[in-house]
């Protein structure tokens, strides 16, 4: 795209006689996306990270769960419960080794489970947070498009 700009410049050669010079300077073309490129990409790159939030979000619930029916006491062969832990297992099933199991009567604190939702909270935090340092979003951006 090119852009002109006209200046004007008056000289004073003789207190009687005032020169005026018209010139026109052109700005060098800046190359460029096409705008509606660079809208649909920054509107992927937003898609992306409320996915990552979105997905964030069903794990921790599913791990709140987890760490609640476990808490209570809850019988692992009813439904719910029995779903919930074949489910959770394996997000939680990397940490379990970490810090021992807390456990009076039938209540278990799983410590693996909190360290598991801190872990996946760092992981999606992560990734959102490379996403903005390879392609910066200002608010200007958002409100724009």
């Amino acid at each position: 795209m090119t852009t002109q700009q006209e200046v004007t410049v008056i000289e004073d050669q003789t207190p009687s006689q005032v020169v005026k010079k018209t010139t026109k300077q052109v700005e060098p073309d800046v190359k460029g996306e096409a705008p509606q490129k660079v809208y649909e990409k920054k509107k992927t790159i937003l898609r992306f990270n409320q996915i990552i939030w979105y997905i964030l979000g069903l794990l921790e619930v599913l791990l709140t769960f987890r760490l609640f029916l476990k808490m209570l006491g809850a019988n692992q062969y009813i439904g719910f419960t029995s779903l919930i832990y074949s489910i959770t297992s394996p997000l939680a099933l990397p940490f379990s080794g970490v810090v021992g199991i807390s456990a009076t009567g039938s209540s278990v604190l799983e410590w693996s489970t909190i360290i598991a939702g801190i872990v996946y909270l760092c992981i999606a935090w992560g990734l959102v947070y490379l996403l903005e340092i390879i392609y910066p979003i200002t608010p200007k951006d958002i409100e724009t498009e």
